[in-house]
C-alpha cells in the first residue's frame, strides 16, 4: 500500500557488494534505487559504506566534506527519482578533521534533510579477528528523526547505522520522537549475521512498535570481512515483509501499514506502559 493512499509508505532495501570501484558502486546503486522507485517505492535506503568501504587508509583518503561529492550524487539521484533516500552512509571528514560514518538523508527534490553520525562504533573480536572502528571514526552525539512531511501519511523516520542494532536505548528514543520507521544501512558481517542480523531488526521493531528497513552489504568488502546480505523490511509485529537472499545485488519493497501500526500502539502500549521514573542508570552511567 503506497503513501498515495494516505495510510502507508512503501519502502525499499537496497543490496550491495562494495567493491574498490566506488564510481561503479554508485552506478549500480543508482540502477536499483531506480528500480525501487519504479516499483513505487516512496523511501529507499541503501547499504552502509556502499561505496567507500575499505581498509582505514582507503576510507581516510575517500573522505569528504558534507556537501561534497557523495551528497551532490545523492541529491541529483534523489531529484531525479522522485524518492525521499537514506543515501547509506559515507566517511565525512568535518571541521577539525575528524571522520564520521554519515547517513544522509535527501527529499525527493534533492534537499539534504537531515545526516546522522553513527553513535555506537563497531570495535569488537570476532572469530579472533579484531575490528576496531574508532581507530578511523569519531562517534556521532545522537540521534536523528525527520518527518517525510511530503507524502500523505507523513512518517517520521529514525536515522541509525549497521552496529546501532545492539543498542535498543537508541530505537526507543528515536520511537519516543515520533519515528514510526527507522532506516538501518548496514555492512553487517557474516561471522555474526546468521545468528542475529534478523533477530536485532525484529527485536528493535517489535519492542518499540516500529518499522525497519534495513539495506545490508553482502559478499567480501575490500576490508577483507564478508558482510551477510539478506538485507529486509520488518514491520512493528516483527513480520518480514520483504527480505532479500545472503548474496546479489538487488532491491526488495514493502508497504507499511501506519495506520494499522497505530491501531497495534493502542492494543499492545509499550511506549505509553513504560515507567521513566522507575528507570535508574547504573553508578557512572547516564
Amino acid at each position: 500500500m503506497s503513501a498515495r493512499y494516505g495510510r502507508g509508505v512503501r519502502v525499499a532495501a537496497v543490496q550491495l557488494q562494495c567493491t574498490p570501484d566506488g564510481d561503479a558502486a554508485r552506478g549500480r546503486a543508482a540502477e536499483l534505487v531506480a528500480r525501487g522507485a519504479s516499483d513505487g517505492a516512496d523511501l529507499v535506503v541503501l547499504p552502509e559504506l556502499f561505496a567507500s568501504l575499505g581498509r582505514r587508509a582507503a576510507m581516510v583518503e575517500a573522505a569528504e566534506p558534507l556537501h561534497g561529492p557523495t551528497v551532490e550524487w545523492a541529491s541529483r539521484l534523489a531529484r531525479e527519482t522522485g524518492v525521499w533516500l537514506v543515501a547509506g552512509s559515507f566517511v565525512e571528514r568535518a571541521d577539525g578533521g575528524r571522520l564520521f560514518n554519515t547517513s544522509p538523508l535527501f527529499a525527493p527534490d534533492g534537499r539534504l534533510v537531515a545526516h546522522y553520525r553513527k553513535v555506537h562504533l563497531f570495535d569488537v573480536t570476532v572469530d579472533g579477528a579484531a575490528n576496531r572502528e574508532s581507530d578511523t571514526f569519531a562517534a556521532g552525539d545522537g540521534p536523528v528523526v525527520h518527518t517525510l512531511d511530503t507524502l500523505p501519511a507523513a512518517p517520521t523516520v529514525g536515522l541509525t547505522v549497521c552496529y546501532d542494532l545492539r543498542f535498543p536505548e537508541l530505537y526507543r528514543i528515536e520511537a519516543l520522537l515520533g519515528a514510526s520507521v527507522v532506516a538501518v544501512p548496514a555492512a553487517f558481517t557474516a561471522a555474526t549475521g546468521r545468528a542475529h542480523w534478523e533477530l536485532l531488526v525484529r527485536a528493535r521493531a517489535v519492542e518499540s512498535t516500529m518499522a525497519l528497513v534495513a539495506a545490508d552489504q553482502w559478499g567480501e568488502a575490500p576490508n577483507g570481512i564478508v558482510n551477510h546480505g539478506r538485507s529486509m523490511v520488518v514491520d512493528a509485529w516483527g513480520t518480514v515483509l520483504a527480505e532479500a537472499p545472503e548474496e546479489g545485488d538487488t532491491v526488495v519493497t514493502a508497504d507499511i501499514d501506519l495506520r494499522a501500526q497505530a491501531e497495534l500502539r493502542e492494543r499492545l502500549p509499550s511506549l505509553a506502559n513504560r515507567r521513566p521514573s522507575a528507570y535508574r542508570w547504573p553508578d557512572g552511567e547516564g
